[in-house]
């Protein structure tokens, strides 16, 4: 497959506007979820809680409904947000504006510089199926976020996979609609894709299938 143009790339985020986020929470995080995807929210909350760190990049915002509610281990954790959609960087920043969060408008297929410490954990929640290619393609991203990792950190997130998994009838026509607008571009990918890309840059990785979704975390010791 050939690298993704800017129009790819911009499909899978330009739908992200300040609309859709006003009502993101409670249509994909609350309805798709539980009903389409057949994974619900609080599992990856659960992820959150476990894997977050006093010194978090997250990737892919949204609307940041998980840094909203995740457990840091502190009061005072440091946070940065980086994303390609300014529409979500400036929602996710208002509402976890209690922890002041540093702002990056950056495209995650393409190599990342930042003047900053680097981070301790790294969240990647439902972004990889918005990147247009294949897994082999738009796993280039975690070769980029692997420069912004300090030793030892975390990786995690989540991905709606299309091959491999049992999609209902509902979530089947979904994916294809989402599909063919480019606001998804996940045709291919399967667990075991995303767990081959990860093994050739981590050295303990673990991905756990729940319905249509696939939660992942890697690091290297």
């Amino acid at each position: 497959m050939s690298v993704p143009t800017v129009e790819e790339v911009e499909a899978g985020q330009a739908v992200y506007n300040k609309h859709v986020l006003a009502i993101y929470d409670l249509l994909v995080l609350g309805f798709s979820c539980q009903f389409l995807w057949k994974c619900p929210a609080d599992r990856m909350a659960k992820q959150y809680d476990k894997f977050v760190s006093n010194n978090h990049l997250d990737v892919g915002v949204g609307t940041g409904y998980f840094l909203d509610r995740c457990y840091f281990p502190s009061d005072y954790p440091r946070i940065a947000l980086m994303d390609l959609n300014n529409n979500a960087l400036m929602y996710t920043s208002e509402r976890i504006s209690r922890y002041r969060p540093e702002i990056y408008c950056r495209n995650v297929l393409e190599p990342i510089f930042i003047s900053s410490e680097k981070f301790d954990s790294v969240g990647v929640n439902f972004l990889l199926h918005c990147l247009p290619g294949d897994l082999f393609i738009k796993g280039v991203l975690f070769d980029h976020l692997m420069n912004l990792m300090a030793p030892n950190a975390v990786i995690f997130g989540s991905t709606i996979l299309q091959s491999g998994v049992s999609p209902n009838r509902l979530a089947k026509r979904l994916m294809r609609f989402y599909n063919e607008k480019g606001v998804f571009s996940n045709q291919n990918d399967s667990a075991d894709a995303l767990k081959k890309e990860l093994e050739a840059r981590f050295t303990a990785v673990s991905v756990e299938i729940i319905g249509c979704v696939a939660l992942f975390s890697a690091r290297n010791y």
